[in-house]
């Protein structure tokens, strides 16, 4: 058996080659001198309380994971600025209980207009004005659906897995270009 491991290990290294399984999320397209960026508080046009503080928050977050950039809180003293508008988080029912038709699964999307500039060549690196992330979460309890609000204040981690959802796909497309 242990002298077909070797055989095993490079076949299965052919075949996850061969469907074009590729490492992705790592080459950062950001010009060499930034090394500062900005994050300052994002404009919040939604009604939901603490979306700006906890979605820069997190975007910060993702930004110190890559290594490579110090980040501040404001837009002062940086080579770059990462800067969001907010609009209001939809709410979709994806699912409902058989017994009594309540909610029991639904999607909640942020959108929001993004934008990351280089202050140093006054160069937009990335800018999307509609970027939207999704996420889908199981209702707890009985919910106004069309209240994010009342959805974070039953389920706490609502707001921050979608902040991560959210600072994890703003942060690889301002830095990959995608």
């Amino acid at each position: 058996m242990k002298r077909f491991l070797p055989v095993v290990v490079a076949l299965g290294l052919l075949a996850v080659s061969a469907c074009g399984y590729a490492l992705a999320g790592r080459e950062i397209n950001v010009p060499a001198h930034i090394k500062r960026i900005g994050v300052p508080p994002f404009e919040n046009q939604s009604s939901t309380p603490d979306l700006d503080r906890v979605l820069a928050e997190a975007v910060r977050t993702e930004l110190r994971s890559r290594g490579r950039f110090q980040i501040v809180q404001d837009a002062t003293g940086v080579d770059a600025v990462l800067t969001a508008v907010l609009r209001p988080i939809t709410i979709n029912v994806l699912a409902l209980t058989d017994q009594t038709r309540q909610a029991s699964k639904y999607a909640m999307t942020v959108q929001a207009s993004v934008e990351f500039k280089d202050l140093t060549a006054d160069k937009m690196i990335w800018t999307n004005p509609a970027m939207r992330v999704t996420e889908e979460y199981e209702a707890t309890g009985t919910l106004a659906v069309n209240d994010p609000g009342t959805i974070f204040s039953q389920d706490e981690n609502a707001l921050n897995r979608l902040a991560k959802a959210f600072a994890r796909s703003v942060v690889a497309a301002a830095l990959e270009g995608s």
